[in-house]
């Protein structure tokens, strides 16, 4: 079906799925959360695509995550159970998702990213978990996936400073499984897909429920519901508003610790 903020192909087995705002860098809010958390059912209930390959329309973002002007204009709505874009919280895919990254990856844009099974960068790729330079922090599964994807030190790192990380660094710390030129990333995800596809389908479906298993083995479930309730307590803060409202007016923010 047509999307307003997502657009999708199929290439054999495979589904192509392109987050569509480039006018904001791909970032998302309510509505296209609600749009590719359809995506993903879809995906899911046809017995006919096996693998889904996920990037950013235009040159420079993958997905400039939340959209934090949306939400300071009044923007109503929030996402639905299956999480950022609907997927941070989708806990039982036994597909797999090969994120193709192809500029920056911020904020909720990495955490989807880090939501896929696997991830390609083009050389320009950088990614950041930045939501405390804004008075938030990585509430989509950041925190988690990113500790227990590269070791808790380095996760911390990033997420305390919200540091900027390219994509051979990324490489190097084991977030991105390969660094491509730019004008090849789509093909060699798309190789990659049709590798994943000349496998048993089958077998494929029953490892990503074992991982999926891991993961509810180390309450992943009970740690991002539990983000969603610290988030919430943060929101009422003068910081959270002094965050949004300096980036909106893109000045440095004025932190009160209260």
């Amino acid at each position: 079906m047509a999307y307003e903020f997502v657009k999708t192909r199929r290439e054999g087995s495979v589904l192509v799925v392109t987050m569509n705002r480039p006018d904001v860098y791909n970032a998302m809010h309510a509505p296209m959360h609600h749009e590719m958390s359809q995506v993903w059912d879809e995906f899911a209930a046809d017995p006919d695509l096996w693998v889904a390959v996920l990037t950013g329309e235009g040159d420079k973002a993958f997905s400039a995550g939340n959209d934090l002007k949306y939400t300071a204009r009044g923007g109503k709505g929030t996402a639905p159970p299956t999480g950022f874009a609907g997927l941070s919280s989708r806990f039982d895919l036994e597909k797999p998702i090969i994120a193709a990254v192809n500029g920056f990856a911020m904020g909720g844009g990495f955490e989807t990213a880090l939501s896929c099974d696997v991830i390609i960068a083009a050389d320009t790729a950088t990614f950041a978990l930045p939501e405390v330079k804004v008075g938030l922090f990585a509430a989509a599964g950041g925190i988690q996936r990113l500790s227990r994807q590269i070791g808790r030190k380095h996760a911390v790192d990033m997420m305390l400073t919200g540091r900027h990380v390219g994509a051979e660094e990324g490489f190097r710390l084991g977030f991105v499984n390969a660094v491509v030129p730019r004008d090849r990333l789509m093909q060699v995800a798309m190789d990659k897909a049709q590798e994943i596809c000349a496998v048993s389908p089958s077998s494929v479906k029953a490892t990503k429920r074992i991982l999926n298993g891991m993961d509810d083995l180390e309450q992943l479930k009970a740690t991002l519901l539990y983000s969603r309730l610290v988030i919430s307590e943060l929101r009422e803060t003068e910081d959270f508003t002094e965050g949004v409202n300096a980036f909106v007016e893109k000045r440095k923010p004025q932190w009160k610790n209260r």
